[in-house]
């Protein structure tokens, strides 16, 4: 009966389901859509895209913050070594996911005491990770993170298949 009518009495209300077919969704049907409009600022040599469209079928998952730590919890005082071991951590919680970086459609990064001189320790981290596939992103300021000498954090929102 795929596509006959059901009824549901519940206390007085009928709700009136359709039978429908399910329908397996391939890895095409998941991939994510890059959208850079034309007429904006070309964000892609900066690291990040516009816009990611997320397909309907997709389920997604978020990841928390990943900071600068190492498997022993220890930090560098260093930005730039701090920024390369979040994105690996980030790539670990990826492949704990089952997920490869271009699923992933949104990055969330706070800086300390943010200044144009950190943006190209960012961009290349990105670009080094990311590839072509550059998620939706943003960058905020921050005056200070979870733990005194965090410098970094990335959070990222992923399409899982």
């Amino acid at each position: 009966m795929p596509h006959a009518i059901k009824h549901l009495f519940i206390g007085g209300l009928i709700i009136m389901t359709m039978g429908t077919t399910a329908t397996t969704a391939n890895e095409n049907d998941l991939r994510l859509t890059i959208v850079n409009p034309q007429n904006l600022y070309d964000p892609t040599p900066n690291g990040y895209s516009t816009a990611v469209i997320v397909p309907r079928q997709a389920r997604v998952a978020y990841i928390s913050g990943q900071g600068g730590q190492d498997s022993t919890g220890a930090l560098s005082s260093d930005f730039a070594v701090q920024v390369q071991q979040a994105y690996a951590n980030l790539r670990t919680a990826l492949d704990a996911l089952g997920a490869r970086p271009d699923q992933v459609a949104k990055l969330t990064v706070f800086v300390v005491d943010h200044d144009m001189s950190k943006l190209d320790v960012l961009t290349k981290n990105v670009k080094e990770m990311f590839g072509e596939a550059l998620p939706a992103q943003t960058l905020i300021p921050v005056p200070k993170l979870a733990i005194d000498p965090m410098l970094f954090e990335v959070e990222a929102v992923v399409v899982l298949h």
